[in-house]
């Protein structure tokens, strides 16, 4: 069996999805064959394998920080909630039905203990190491019975477990120790240690809490990783509304569950900068789209829910969503509905992706996401959607504008498109844009070409910049989480832990898992 380490975390958003990739990209440049896992995965944040398998994202970035190809092995159980109390649940990259969250925490979810456990030991058979990652925290007292995804999967699969710690909340040596008195004897045992998490100032004031916490729980810690800005990966995006508030500015940064972006921002090339501004919608999806537009300097994209912040936009995207019907009741209730039709009649730039494509149609037949029978779409494209059982998952390539594009499709609605320009088989009317295809901006040249229409349009003096390619950006995000790791985790340590499991003789620290 091969090596093997479970990325734990205090709380949710610790950075385990970050800490993971960069343990990746670590071992694969020392010449390890690695791969990530994630028994499951709640998040509106999707991606389609090759073979037409649906995986989260961060599952999909990590499998690119090992250099491999993602497959539905990686992340066997995929949620996708649906509303407060219900989500989609996709078993090894097809959806299987909706589950209320009693429903599956009741017993669905124990008994895909089995899948989980057969598909990482099928990655352990193939590879030299596989870095899990957990979920929110192995502490959850209430969830532990069925957990598939923390201890449940590290004591099924003798994982040792490495917990980590966001500082920059605070409170982080208290969360490490709690988190490990909460556990049974069992589960301790597999608890290795700690890893600090954006830590500001000087470590050599951290050590004596440090040395403490070692005499305290008699477990070591294995890095303190310095606060960096920019920093992030593809995660988990809760119920997938970004603040609405949120600016995102170029250059080389990827969404952080819709934080601000804080890398440097590059100039623009031309005169003017383009103002792109997406409907932030309830249940979004996939709003990982517009971060290849961020990645062009000159380009600043923010989250909008007023329709007066789309006054000055040169640009205005209606994102995918989980619940197209309930996103058009919103964007009606709230004035952007009427706005973005004004913004068509005008002329200007409006992209509809997914269910933006689908509410920016003639009429939605939906008997299966809302099951709200027959609706009326903003009418801006000849388009008729009807909701399949079936769900699409493919990953199509093809040409526009001139140039090569590849996305992929993640949906159950099927566009019924009676006229307008095609476009990514969608179409196009005058300036208003409409495709299934997620992430074809990530297409260096469509993406210039497209944003070239958008200025002109719009009448900026925008010119994009020629050398951008977001692929290479995504790498050097990568790289520098692999650095992280490198130079501030102790790898000697850490690689031990991954190829022996946890230490013998760890001590067990009271109370321990409630009766």
């Amino acid at each position: 069996m091969s090596g093997g380490l479970l990325v734990a975390g205090t709380t949710s958003d610790a950075g385990k999805s970050v800490v993971t990739a960069g343990i990746c990209r670590w071992l694969v440049r020392r010449g390890v064959k690695v791969a990530p896992f994630k028994a499951q995965n709640m998040s509106l944040n999707s991606f389609v394998t090759r073979e037409g398998a649906e995986i989260g994202r961060a599952q999909a970035m990590q499998a690119q920080a090992c250099r491999i190809e993602p497959t539905a092995l990686m992340n066997p159980v995929l949620l996708k909630p649906g509303g407060e109390q219900s989500s989609q649940v996709v078993l090894m990259g097809k959806p299987v039905g909706e589950l209320s969250a009693r429903g599956y925490h009741g017993g669905r979810q124990r008994q895909l203990l089995g899948t989980v456990l057969d598909c990482l030991a099928e990655l352990r058979g193939t590879y030299d190491a596989v870095i899990c990652e957990g979920a929110g925290s192995p502490a959850e007292i209430n969830l532990r019975r069925t957990d598939i995804v923390n201890m449940g999967i590290a004591r099924g699969a003798r994982l040792p477990v490495l917990v980590v710690g966001d500082i920059d909340r605070g409170g982080v040596f208290a969360s490490f120790f709690g988190t490990v008195a909460l556990l049974s004897p069992e589960d301790q045992e597999l608890v290795a240690g700690f890893l600090v998490n954006k830590f500001r100032g000087d470590v050599s004031l951290l050590e004596p809490g440090l040395g403490m916490l070692r005499g305290l729980t008699g477990r070591r810690t294995y890095g303190v990783l310095p606060f960096r800005h920019g920093l992030g990966i593809d995660e988990e995006d809760g119920m997938g509304v970004p603040p609405a508030r949120t600016q995102l500015r170029a250059r080389g940064s990827v969404s952080l569950r819709g934080a601000v972006r804080e890398s440097e921002v590059a100039p623009p090339v031309g005169e003017d900068v383009l103002r792109v501004a997406v409907c932030a919608v309830p249940l979004m999806s996939n709003f990982t789209d517009v971060d290849a537009l961020a990645a062009e300097p000159g380009v600043v994209v923010r989250f909008v829910d007023r329709p007066e912040e789309l006054a000055d936009a040169d640009l205005v995207v209606v994102p995918g969503t989980r619940g197209t019907v309930r996103a058009l009741e919103w964007l009606r209730a709230r004035g952007l509905a009427d706005a973005l039709r004004r913004r068509a009649a005008e002329g200007r730039p409006v992209l509809g992706v997914c269910g933006g494509f689908q509410i920016l149609g003639e009429r939605i037949e939906d008997e299966v996401e809302s099951r709200a029978g027959t609706v009326d779409g903003l009418g801006v494209l000849p388009v008729r959607v009807r909701f399949a059982r079936e769900k699409t998952l493919t990953r199509p390539a093809g040409q526009a504008l001139g140039e090569p594009v590849e996305g992929y499709e993640i949906h159950h609605g099927v566009a019924e498109v009676t006229g307008g320009e095609a476009f990514l088989d969608g179409c196009r009317v005058g300036q208003t844009w409409g495709t299934h295809w997620h992430g074809s901006l990530e297409s260096d040249g469509f993406r210039r070409a497209f944003l070239r229409e958008v200025a002109a349009a719009a009448g900026r003096r925008f010119v994009p910049a020629p050398d951008t390619s977001f692929a290479a950006l995504r790498e050097e995000q990568l790289d520098r989480l692999g650095d992280l790791i490198e130079q501030h985790a102790d790898t000697d340590a850490l690689w031990r832990l991954i190829e022996s499991g946890a230490p013998q003789g760890l001590p067990f620290i009271p109370p321990g898992a409630p009766a």
